[in-house]
């Protein structure tokens, strides 16, 4: 009978220490994010070297996950909204944006390391500043016309919260 539990007991053991599947994420073409340039627009590059899109002219509805990989709470956000996005089929633009980054490429990493698997703009010199303040994470609810209808500052705690906001603040139903 000891023999037995102590068999079982290290079976539960090593199923627990087994290591963790990496999700592979994919750097997106921002060519999918629909904005317009106005007087107080400005344009951030895209993670992928490609053309970038105007902040402050994101059409809604948007969420705007504001993020850095040097930032541990941004961490625990990622597999909400990489779940999230499975289920959005196009419904509203989620769009991250990499602030405060030693380079773009670290960004890059982070979003291929992660799972990430959505347009990322880059602010390689702080410029967002402007429309988004200092601190992360913060994610912002764009509504159809363009205006800010919710900013929420902190990390999200599960993806009900993030699905029930969309839907209050945007009327996105997932």
């Amino acid at each position: 009978m000891k023999k037995i539990s102590l068999v079982l007991s290290l079976l539960l053991l090593s199923s627990c220490a087994a290591p963790t599947k990496e999700i592979a994420g994919q750097v997106i073409s921002c060519s999918s994010i629909t904005s317009y340039t106005n007087e107080t627009s400005i344009v951030l590059d895209c993670l992928d070297g490609g053309d970038g899109a105007a902040i402050g002219g994101i059409k809604g509805p948007a969420i705007i996950n504001v993020w850095g990989s040097w930032c541990g709470p941004c961490k625990e956000e990622i597999p909400i909204f990489r779940s999230f996005y499975a289920k959005t089929n196009g419904k509203l633009q989620l769009i991250g944006v990499d602030v405060e980054e030693s380079s773009i490429e670290a960004g890059r990493r982070f979003v291929l390391k992660n799972g990430i698997t959505w347009p990322n703009l880059y602010d390689r010199d702080g410029r967002s500043r402007k429309y988004f303040g200092m601190g992360v994470p913060v994610t912002w609810f764009i509504a159809p016309d363009g205006s800010v209808a919710y900013k929420h500052i902190g990390v999200l705690k599960n993806e009900i919260e993030l699905i029930t906001l969309t839907s209050k603040y945007l009327g996105v139903k997932l």
